[in-house]
């Protein structure tokens, strides 16, 4: 995957993804650029930490906040109804969205939360059902994070992402 950096919501995709070699290096470089700064010190923050573990400790990490803890599951839908009828609606609609804007999924369902924010770095009017759910989902994965390890270099990407939410307009009904 190509990452541009300048671009808040792909960095953040890129700080989501499953902890690789060259990926820390891509955090700090993309770091230099942002510009809400918000979202730049909730970035920093989890760069800062992130670089004080060896490779093995943050996959470790990795696994344990998102593999081993359905709290902070990272599937917005899921956060939001769970795995109901709704949930399946709203992964149809998501595939077609990331379909048409020529996303992968990285194998990913499509409510996981790196096609999500590669589809909002690009997404001119995004998904009106993603807009209304986004927060609350983000905010019961911060909580159940909070709750199961409040010192986890995670809450601040989920910080930095629920800055850039806010920044998304609902289209009117």
């Amino acid at each position: 995957m190509e990452i541009h950096p300048a671009n808040e919501y792909i960095l953040l995709a890129e700080a989501f993804c499953y902890p690789d070699p060259g990926r820390l290096a891509v955090l700090k470089k993309g770091l230099e650029t942002l510009k809400t700064s918000g979202v730049k010190r909730s970035v920093a923050a989890f760069v800062d930490e992130i670089q004080r573990l060896s490779p093995g400790e943050w996959e470790e990490l990795y696994t344990r906040t998102f593999d081993l803890n359905p709290m902070t599951a990272p599937y917005i839908g899921y956060q939001t109804w769970g795995e109901s009828y709704q949930r399946g609606a709203f992964l149809s609609k998501m595939n077609r969205e990331l379909l048409e804007a020529g996303i992968d999924s990285q194998g990913e369902l499509p409510d996981h939360l790196i096609p999500v924010l590669l589809y909002l770095g690009q997404a001119r009017k995004p998904l009106p059902e993603l807009v209304e759910v986004l927060d609350p989902a983000l905010q019961r994965m911060a909580t159940g994070l909070r709750k199961a390890d409040s010192s986890n270099p995670y809450l601040g990407l989920f910080e930095a992402m629920r800055i850039l939410g806010k920044g998304l307009k609902k289209e009117p009904a």
